[in-house]
């Protein structure tokens, strides 16, 4: 029971310190909003996995096979990503340690969760 107080007390002085800050929706299309390099990577995270699920489930709904449907999905996810930090967001990469990190951030993760979306649907679809 104490400790269960003592968390809940961490919590309320997190917020009042802004450690813990509330995110917004509308921060995502703010060219003006600030970043830290946490929560740039996680947005970045997020939108790579959503990509990938998307592109699996279309990948093997549609029937493709072969390894370039691969590099489309690497080089379709990384656009997307590069295009949302530097047109939609305007920020300068070097503060967020360049366009590799930033590239980077999601990205095994998202190539994963896209091969295995893709072989499941396309195993159950076309088997």
């Amino acid at each position: 029971m104490r400790e269960g107080k003592s968390v809940k007390f961490n919590i309320q002085q997190q917020q009042q310190s802004g450690h813990i800050s509330q995110f917004k929706f509308a921060k995502l299309l703010d060219p003006e909003a600030s970043w830290d390099k946490d929560q740039l990577g996680d947005v970045l995270h997020w939108i790579r996995q959503v990509v990938a699920l998307v592109c699996g489930l279309l990948w093997g709904a549609v029937p493709f096979i072969g390894a370039i449907w691969i590099v489309v999905f690497l080089v379709l996810s990384s656009g997307i990503i590069y295009g949302y930090y530097s047109i939609i967001l305007k920020i300068d990469e070097e503060d967020f340690g360049g366009h590799g990190a930033l590239l980077q951030d999601g990205l095994f993760a998202s190539l994963t969760l896209f091969l295995l979306v893709w072989i499941l649907i396309y195993s159950l679809a076309h088997f």
